[in-house]
């Protein structure tokens, strides 16, 4: 450690060289540099993001940046809101265009903190992540391009990847050398072409597409509001911004036109008087143009996301897509964050290097749902059906025989196009019944709570204050895992709670195995990592809060006096339940549960929460699988 630290602090070594700063770039390098990597980011423009480009944050990125605390900058932009999508087709029997329905941007079935989408310039939410990445020491270099890199293990296995950079006038070089290199240029990767990864393309059917962002004059109802609009004259999809604007995208070419040219461009005035006859009886013109763009469209993703686990790719150097989705920043930022925490549980000696081998697999199988998903729902939005009885259908949260296609598609698509329908498969992270975790008190009956999904909302009582709190936002991003005891009723679970924390306070546990070396001159005030920095304990006690007394606890629970909650806040979802948190997450209300979540909110594994030795000894074997440290061995049972 002593030579790598040294070789850190030479002007030449770096932990990761990030290339590109966009959305992947940005949020990969803002997790690393709170968490105090050392980090060279370069950008082959000289300013970010002056206009165009994406604009969306889903409901699930918007949980994420609240998170990391960047929600309240990026809303004081004062963004769109998009709760309802609206349809506008032909008359039956008659010219121009008609409501024919709308539904929720995030339906009621999908338990979303922020049931909208937020539509805000990609260059003010950039803006929001420089700031953050400048108060921890870390400025992008602009503007400068990556010219060529290697990796060879063998040679330097501390810091094996060398890279070249230059500014983009040619007037200066330098030679990094790096644990790691990060390419999220965007689809013309020079890191992916390098690598000779090549991109497969989903469906050969390309498009090209008009975009313009501007400030608009009209007496179309919904132009607040996100609307798909079919007409005989052509389709078009419309986006609110914030400042008075609004975005419309316009398809000018597809590849199954009998004339299709790639290349095919269109003026704006061509693109605005599109728009004029797709709009009419309504009127449209502007008053200012602030963006605007032609450009083609493929759905691809690339072969690979890595050849040797020291560089990588992300964003949309790995998959590219239709704007339809709303996906291209919010699948950036996930890329980014399952990245982040994987490299740093790597890097501070907790996990073993292999866990970097679960990033592309994760991340690669939601860019195959994604581009399926925005295939299908693609060719649906060209032969769509009356939308009149689709919103009514589609306000309900279950499918029957009645629904078609196409309410079918967004019925499933609407929980995955809000971050919420996720599903990372089986792995050592995410536990199955093939995982070397064996024990009958993994994956209780009953639990709700599905492993490679977020952990299901609630809200509960902080003790302390008497806050209520969202408890999936209780922990912030800070690169540890995340225990949710869940303690049940206390009369029942007295014993049960102190032999989890006895077994877990026993040398060689997961949790002592990675006791912080300051332990002793941690301040009181530490809130979140007392012990560990890999671990953050939160206690849900299913009780009201006048009747829980964090001193009664076992001392290891209480020290996370900051995380000690009651179960006391009626829910919809579960109306009968007398503790709600616990009956959402299908946990017994009486004897309760262990789970836990990884650093990026996801479920790892449940567990009862039982008597003796058990509990501590299936997480034992479930931290086994992945850590660095040999765990505890099962115990006799008491």
């Amino acid at each position: 450690m002593a030579t790598q630290a040294g070789r850190l602090s030479a002007s030449d070594h770096y932990d990761i060289v990030i290339v590109g700063a966009g959305p992947v770039g940005l949020m990969l390098s803002t997790c690393l540099a709170r968490w105090g990597y050392k980090i060279k980011h370069i950008d082959n423009r000289a300013e970010p993001t002056a206009t165009g480009r994406a604009d969306g944050i889903q409901p699930r990125s918007l949980d994420l940046l609240r998170n990391m605390g960047l929600k309240s900058a990026i809303m004081a932009h004062k963004p769109a809101r998009v709760y309802e999508v609206a349809f506008w087709d032909p008359p039956k029997g008659g010219k121009g265009i008609v409501r024919t329905g709308t539904w929720a941007s995030c339906p009621s079935f999908i338990d979303a903190r922020y049931p909208f989408t937020t539509l805000l310039h990609q260059g003010m939410i950039e803006r929001v992540f420089i700031a953050d990445l400048e108060k921890n020491g870390v400025q992008v270099q602009r503007p400068w391009t990556i010219t060529g890199f290697t990796s060879d293990e063998k040679a330097d296995p501390e810091f094996p990847v060398t890279v070249q950079l230059e500014h983009v006038d040619g007037t200066a070089r330098e030679t990094i050398h790096a644990k790691y290199l990060f390419g999220g240029e965007g689809a013309r990767s020079f890191i992916r072409d390098q690598l000779k990864i090549g991109i497969r393309h989903k469906d050969p059917i390309a498009y090209v597409w008009g975009v313009m962002d501007g400030v608009v004059k009209t007496d179309f109802p919904d132009i607040k509001m996100k609307c798909t609009i079919h007409s005989e004259h052509g389709s078009i999809m419309v986006i609110p911004r914030e400042d008075n604007m609004v975005r419309l995208y316009i398809q000018i070419a597809s590849s199954t036109d009998a004339d299709f040219d790639p290349r095919k461009t269109a003026t704006q005035e061509e693109v605005q008087e599109s728009a004029k006859r797709i709009l009419n009886p309504y009127s449209i013109e502007w008053e200012r143009v602030e963006w605007y763009s032609v450009y083609p469209i493929g759905q691809g993703i690339s072969d690979k996301y890595t050849l040797d686990h020291r560089v990588f790719l992300g964003g949309d150097a790995c998959h590219t897509h239709s704007p339809k989705a709303g996906q291209g920043m919010n699948t950036a930022f996930l890329d980014a964050q399952n990245l982040a925490w994987k490299i740093h549980a790597v890097e501070s000696g907790f996990a073993k290097r292999s866990l970097l081998e679960t990033y592309e697999p994760e991340r690669k199988n939601v860019a195959e749902t994604l581009l399926d998903f925005d295939n299908r729902y693609a060719k649906l939005f060209s032969q769509r059906p009356n939308a009149a009885s689709d919103a009514q259908a589609a306000s309900t949260s279950s499918s029957g025989p009645e629904d078609n296609e196409f309410i079918k598609a967004f019925k499933e698509a609407c929980e995955f196009t809000s971050g919420y329908g996720v599903l990372y498969k089986e792995n050592e992270l995410n536990w199955s019944p093939a995982h070397p975790a064996q024990s009958h008190v993994v994956h209780p009956a009953g639990t709700k709570l599905r492993t490679g999904r977020l952990l299901i909302n609630a809200d509960v009582t902080r003790v302390v204050d008497a806050n209520v709190v969202h408890v999936e936002q209780e922990v912030p991003l800070n690169g540890a895992f995340r225990l949710f005891v869940f303690a049940g009723k206390p009369s029942v679970t007295t014993q049960a709670l102190k032999d989890l924390a006895t077994n877990m306070g026993r040398k060689g546990s997961f949790y002592s195995s990675y006791t912080r070396p300051d332990v002793d001159s941690v301040s009181h005030h530490e809130h979140d990592l007392p012990h560990s920095k890999f671990f953050t304990v939160c206690t849900i006690v299913a009780a009201q809060r006048s009747a829980v007394e964090i001193s009664e606890l076992p001392p290891l629970l209480a020290r996370y006096r900051e995380h000690v909650y009651a179960d006391d806040r009626w829910d919809r979802h579960v109306p009968d339940a007398t503790a709600a948190a616990h009956a959402k997450m299908g946990l017994d209300q009486e004897r309760g549960g262990v789970v836990v979540v990884r650093p990026d909110g996801y479920v790892g594994i449940v567990v009862a929460l039982t008597e003796g030795t058990a509990t501590v000894d299936a997480l034992n074997q479930y931290f086994g699988s992945f850590c660095t440290k040999k765990l505890g061995e099962p115990h006799a049972q008491l």
